[in-house]
């Protein structure tokens, strides 16, 4: 009984976790657009995703902020900069930063993580690797743009973009709930 009221609410939780945290947004900004002087964000930490980064000129751009208020700022980085290779173009990441004369130098750059709402787990990949050779039960979901889904995709996942989600709910999450239903995107969670 108590594993039929978790699994049945386990497709509206990860409908959450993606509405929450979404594995297909973008957003641009034009050089037009008016941009506040302030982004509100922890001290000595930038939250966003990374618009570029040069090993040439050792920096990492990172947008911060969403639409209107998002902003490009830019921290140097050198060889005590930790993960810096987490730091790639298009990805989410939380840059702690330090300040060194008028410069400012990344110390540590982490991927950023979505956090799971309770009764959500993560599966890592090699478990779910093993329950496709065992040919588990389960729905397999491919949340990224359909695009996407169509250059390459898990065997045996189905396409269930973000915005075709949002836009027809639990209509095309499967009727067996006590199957387990696996999301996956293109990040790290």
């Amino acid at each position: 009984m108590y594993r039929q009221t978790i699994n049945s609410r386990i497709p509206l939780l990860l409908l959450c976790v993606l509405f929450s945290f979404g594995c297909a947004n973008s957003t641009t900004t034009t050089a037009n657009e008016a941009k506040p002087a302030v982004v509100k964000q922890a001290s000595n930490v930038y939250e966003g995703k990374v618009a570029g980064r040069s090993n040439k000129a050792r920096t990492i751009s990172i947008i911060v902020g969403e639409g209107d208020a998002a902003q490009t700022m830019m921290v140097k980085f050198d060889e005590t900069t930790e993960g810096f290779e987490f730091a790639n173009k298009g990805e989410a990441v939380i840059i702690n930063w330090q300040q060194r004369g008028g410069d400012k130098f990344a110390t540590v750059v982490k991927p950023k993580l979505a956090k799971l709402p309770a009764g959500v787990a993560e599966i890592k990949v090699d478990e779910l690797y093993q329950l496709v050779l065992d040919h588990a039960p389960m729905t397999l979901v491919d949340a990224r743009p359909e695009r996407l889904y169509a250059q390459g995709h898990l065997p045996g996942a189905i396409s269930i973009s973000v915005p075709m989600l949002k836009k027809k709910q639990t209509e095309v999450l499967p009727q067996d709930k006590d199957k387990l239903l696996i999301f996956y995107c293109g990040g790290y969670t």
